[in-house]
């Protein structure tokens, strides 16, 4: 299993958060929580989850997005998914969440 870590960049009122690791029930918690503080923390307008380097996400991922677009929307942000792995992006794009949330493709972060 490989630990799910997060960075964070502030820039042009755009927050980017680069997840990498595993998406599971026991690393969504905690990156659920530091993830909202940073939201509060920079109220940026836009902020982008970066999946590239998810090699792995279950239904906590679901949740873990889903709800990080609600606090976002909440603290007056756009949340978009950029550069999901093809496993992530084929989880968000099953359960519809693509609907929602923009999902994009970025070649140059």
């Amino acid at each position: 299993m490989q630990v799910l870590t997060a960075k964070y960049e502030y820039s042009d009122d755009i927050l980017k958060i680069t997840l990498h690791g595993e998406i599971d029930h026991h690393s969504a918690k905690a990156a659920r929580e530091e993830i909202d503080l940073k939201i509060l923390e920079y109220r940026a307008k836009t902020v982008l989850i970066d999946l590239q380097g998810v090699g792995f996400m279950d239904s906590s991922g679901l949740g873990l997005i889903l709800g990080r677009y609600t606090h976002a929307k909440e603290a007056g942000s756009v949340l978009k998914v950029i550069n999901p792995s093809p496993g992530a992006e084929k989880v968000l794009r099953m359960a519809g969440t693509d609907k929602i949330i923009p999902i994009i493709h970025r070649k140059n972060n």
